[in-house]
Parts: structure tokens; sequence; C-alpha cells
């Protein structure tokens, strides 16, 4: 028989701890023959990023030995920052990026890694090997010269002397996906200028390679100002493939005889915005058949691709987010995925057999079904006659009921980008808060990506105003329909999803209360300080600066703190270059100063976004512990206190 309690009180098996020891993160996997590689971000090892490496035998070791980091900086975000030479299967080398110095390393799997480039101020990412040439082909990232702005480049890095580099390809502010053609003989690459975010236009270039390794004259394959394409890739017979959204959705097209060819016109999503290098969303089972994963309809699919009929058939697997990190060779296809149920995973699929192994999950928490709540997709309405789209996850807890009659609080989750979405894959920090009894509704706010690209440019000239009208709107509408309490709703976001935190609170009185991780309280700093890959993203979200500097004053809630009603708690990373410090302080100090409830948990270490298992930790158990004093529930367990000022 459930316990009844109220609601926030539930005792949870899903705590902190158990959050920060058992999850970790998987990307960018990848087959070389019959080996398969892939990163793991691991909180309990300080964030440290490693490359993993399973042997046909499946035996599974590390590759990367402490305390080696393979992670890069290029944007900031970083990416894909490794290759891996498969040529000699007894003695497989791979090249990576290290997080301490930015260097590239070499390192023979079973040995210790060296050195490649040479000490300096360069960044590099999204390597491919050029065995014909004996060197790598990468991004590069030019950090030398002080207080001028970096720049970016695609250059050679030569095997034998990595302090040989050669620069390729110059003169665009932003470079990446640089590919060969299977021959050796072709390069092609995206790039694009400022103010341009890569899902606003890039362009997709190819050239030929010279004798001596430099590129001839380059070609304009498609893209430009207002197209987006993502992802270049050379099919095996050396044809060129790529997405892009010139129908107004990310859809696959190719290049044949100099002509760009729809592959497969569809009302769904094939690409996605290039936060970080490496993403991948299709790869080839043969030159006739592509394996490859969209987004229609908030829901993820992989599918088979017949190229020389066009029939495209859904794969029926029961992964609901596939997106970002597919790899695929002839009769496998290998992909991250997760389902309502089922953490994010390394998964190897049988292409003739359709059968599915799991290699890695990014959590081995065994839980009844019955601590998780699974995500309703909802469509609501919300401003100017139109809809929004997210998941709501109402209370789950198999050991516990609420009183009769009582609503639960509702946790509004804003996703950062702001041109991201949200995922329905089993997250255990969502399930953390559902199953003390909260509701979480996570919001794919007009901007968000999976929908086509006029609904990611409804947040043009608009963020600060459609994001926070979306959120609001959408706990509006599961009020109205009884779901939760109107009289506890919170929001919370980090990054631009902490910014429309800010904006919530302080433009709307939808919220009792709300949580900013690393977000921006003050937009016309951010113009000047923060990194290249941003600095002119507000152009096309705000306006151009100083033009509409209007706007950026009325946009910024610390220019309204009189305005703030509710309590707010901060979490700040103090080496953060995306989001600086300063932020997340002046606004602390203006609604300390006003007299309203609120706390700041700065963190030494850290950057933009959480990666240390005892900082993630604490995070979330402060906040936690801040809706139980506002909101006034018990807690079922006692949680390290968090000082708040102006508490009576």
């Amino acid at each position: 028989m459930p316990i009844t309690a109220p609601y926030g009180s539930w005792k949870s098996p899903i705590s902190s701890d158990l959050i920060v020891s058992s999850d970790i993160s998987l990307e960018h996997p990848t087959q070389v023959g019959e080996d398969i590689f892939w990163i793991e971000g691991r909180p309990a090892e300080g964030g440290r990023e490693v490359i993993v490496h399973r042997t046909p035998d499946g035996s599974i070791t590390d590759v990367t030995p402490p305390p080696f980091n393979v992670r890069t900086t290029v944007h900031e975000y970083g990416g894909r920052c490794f290759a891996i030479d498969g040529g000699d299967v007894k003695h497989r080398t791979v090249y990576f990026s290290n997080y301490a110095d930015q260097r590239i390393y070499r390192q023979v799997i079973g040995g210790e890694p060296l050195p490649l480039t040479p000490e300096a101020a360069w960044r590099y990412a999204d390597p491919v090997l050029d065995r014909v040439r004996n060197r790598l082909i990468c991004v590069r990232e030019d950090h030398t010269r002080e207080g001028v702005e970096a720049t970016n480049t695609l250059v050679a890095i030569d095997l034998g002397d990595g302090s040989q580099q050669t620069v390729l390809v110059e003169g665009r502010d932003f470079y990446s996906n640089p590919r060969l053609s299977p021959d050796g003989s072709r390069l092609c690459w995206l790039s694009w200028n400022h103010p341009n975010m890569p899902w606003d236009g890039t362009e997709l270039w190819i050239a030929r390679l010279n004798a001596d390794g430099t590129l001839g004259a380059a070609e304009l394959v498609a893209g430009g100002l207002q197209e987006s394409v993502f992802q270049p890739e050379w099919s095996p017979d050396g044809s060129l493939y790529f997405v892009s959204d010139r129908s107004g959705w990310w859809n696959l097209y190719r290049q044949v005889d100099g002509q760009v060819q729809a592959v497969q016109p569809m009302e769904a999503e094939f690409g996605l915005p290039q936060w970080i290098f490496g993403m991948q969303t299709y790869g080839f089972d043969s030159a006739q058949r592509l394996v490859c994963t969209y987004t229609h309809q908030s829901r993820w699919y992989l599918g088979r691709l017949d190229l020389t009929t066009g029939e495209m058939t859904r794969l029926d697997l029961p992964y609901h987010d596939t997106r970002a990190f597919l790899d695929v060779s002839p009769g496998k296809a290998l992909f991250v995925g997760g389902s309502p149920t089922e953490p994010s995973s390394v998964i190897l699929l049988d292409l003739q057999r359709g059968e599915t192994q799991v290699l890695r999950r990014s959590s081995e928490v065994e839980l009844d079904p019955g601590y998780y709540s699974i995500p309703q997709v909802i469509e609501f309405p919300t401003e100017n006659g139109l809809s929004a789209y997210a998941n709501y996850y109402p209370p789950a807890n198999r050991d516990y009921q609420a009183p009769q009659g009582e609503l639960p609080p509702l946790l509004v989750l804003s996703h950062g980008g702001p041109t991201s979405a949200a995922s329905t894959r089993l997250s255990l920090k969502t399930q953390y808060w559902t199953s003390r009894g909260f509701a979480v509704v996570d919001v794919n706010y007009g901007g968000s990506t999976g929908y086509g690209r006029a609904y990611r440019q409804r947040l043009n000239g608009n963020w600060g105003v459609v994001d926070m009208d979306d959120c609001a709107n959408a706990a509006r509408y599961l009020a109205g329909q009884g779901l939760v309490d109107a009289e506890r709703l919170a929001i919370r976001g980090g990054s631009a999803g902490g910014y429309t935190t800010l904006c919530a609170l302080t433009f709307r009185d939808t919220f009792k209360a709300g949580a900013s991780h690393f977000g921006i309280g003050d937009l016309e700093p951010f113009v000047h300080d923060t990194h290249k890959f941003e600095s002119r993203y507000l152009d096309s979200l705000v306006g151009p600066y100083p033009e509409k500097k209007d706007l950026y004053y009325q946009r910024s809630a610390i220019n309204f703190t009189e305005r703030i009603s509710c309590p707010i708690i901060l979490f700040q990373g103090l080496e953060d270059k995306v989001v600086p410090p300063s932020q997340s302080e002046k606004m602390y100090e203006a609604v300390r100063a006003k007299g309203i409830p609120t706390a700041y948990l700065p963190f030494e270490g850290e950057q933009h976004g959480f990666r240390q298992a005892e900082n993630i930790k604490r995070s979330l158990d402060a906040e936690l512990y801040f809706y139980s004093r506002i909101f006034g529930f018990e807690l079922a367990e006692p949680v390290e206190p968090v000082r708040i000022e102006n508490l009576d």
C-alpha cells in the first residue's frame, strides 16, 4: 500500500550520490575494422573524458591513461577531437587533443601518449587522417595573439613532425567537417562567417588536392547566408552527400554531375545545431544504401534508405532518441541511443538480422520502473495564435501517493542553446525530481530544433520574449488542466536556459521560484565579454549592437530587478568563459538588496556546465533544499543546507 505524503516529501532511491556515482556521458562511437571506440565523460574523475576501446572478443579497456583528458576547447564547446589509424591492427594509433595543454598527442594503444604538436596557443578539432600524405587535417584555432580575436583555419599537420603545419584553407571566421574522399583526391569542408551561427547559414566547399598536398581551386556546392548545411559525407563510390535546410527542413541531398539533388524530401529533421564538432546523423552501409537518424513530431527514428529506389524503411527499435552520434559500416550501425526507460547507451545494430547489442550504458543503475516517470509529448497554445511543444513528466514513485486534493509543484525546464531541444531519453536528473513528487515539463520553446527552420527562427529578434512566453504558457496550460499547483510553479535552466529563467522570473508573474545555472542576467556585457563562437550570436537573437542597444537593455533582467518578487537560487562555475561569473554575481547582489530570498553557489574549477561529481551532487541537493524552504514541504531525507538570504 503506497504511503501518503505531500508532493516533494517522497523518499526516492534516485539520490544525488547515485546519479554522480553511476552516470557517465557517451559520445562519438567509432568503428575501426572490428574494433569499436567511444568517448566517456566521467564526473567521478573530475569530468575527465577518455577514449574507450572494445575489442572483437568483447573486452573493454581505457585507451587514455590518467591524467590525460580527451577534450578540445575549440569554440569552447569542443566536440570530436580524436582520430584513429586503423592500418596496423596490432599497433593501432590514436591521435587526440589533451585538455590541459590543448596539444595533439599520439598514442599507440597500450603505450604512453606522446606530444605531436608543439607548445603553443593553438587548439585543434575535427581531425581526419590523410594516410596518403602521412598527415592529419583538422580545424585549428589560433590564440597566439593576445587581445585579438582567435583565427580559425583548416590545417594539415605532418605526422612525422607536428610542428610542420600547412594552412590549407583560411579567410573565413569558422570551419568544420574537413572530410577526404575515399581515394584521398578531394577535400570538402563547411565554413561560415560572423554574425551567422552554423544553424543560420553555412557553405559547403570542395577542392582537389594537388600533388604537393595543397588545395586547388575551391568550388561552392551548397549553402549560403540563409541555408544551413550539416555533415558533408562521402559515399563509398565517391559521391558527396550532405544535409541542408533549403526546403525549410534539414533533409538529405547529394551532388551528382555538379548538380544538387534531394535524396529524401520529408517534413522531418536529419540535422542538428552544430554546437560541437563531429555530430553524425547518417552513414553508408554501402554505395547503394545508407542508415540515418531523424526526428519527426518530437521523436527520433533510425531508418535505412535505398539510394537507388528512394525507399525509406523505418527500423523498429525501442529507442526514442538516437540523435547526434551514428557511425555506419557495411552491415553494422553503431549509435548512442536511449528511451524513456533506458539511459543513453552505446548500441551496435546488426543490419542484416535487425538485432541490437548494448555495449555500454551511461548508467548501470537498475531500478524498478515504478520509480520512473514516462514523458508525454504535449502541444499547447502560446502567443500570437501559435502552438509550442514540451515533454511533460507527471510525479511517479511506486511507494507514495499524495494526500487527496493536493496538486504537485511544477518544475519547468528551459533547455540551453537556446537552439537545442529536449530529449526523451531516461535522465536520472529529471527522475530525481519526479520521484520526489515534482511534476516536470521540458519545454521545446520557439527557437528549438526538430520542428523545421521556421520554428527555429521564431526566436530571431525575440530572445527573452518567445522562449519566456512559451515556458510560462506551458506552466499555465498544465495548471489549467488541473495537473499542477498554480501556486507552486518553478522554472530552472542553464546557460541560455538560465537567461530564459531570469527573464521569466523578472518580466512575468507566472512563477513562484526559480533556479539559474550559469545564466545571463545582463545581455550588454555578453556582447563584449564572451568567446568568439558566440560573440555575434545575439545579432540574430536580439539584434545588431549597438544599433539595437535599447533591446539589450529592455531584455536584461538585471535592469529590472524591481519587478522580481519571487525567490531565486543561482549556480555558477568560476572558470566559465562562456557566461562569466560576474553575470550571476550581479544578479545575486541585486536580488539580495531587494530583500527577496536568494542564494548563490559558486564552484571553483568548473567551466560552462558542471563536470565534477561533488559539484553536480551539491547543485542538485541545494536546489531541492531551496524549493523545500520556499514551497514549505519537508524533505524525506536531510541534505546539506543552503544559506538563503532574506528568508525569515
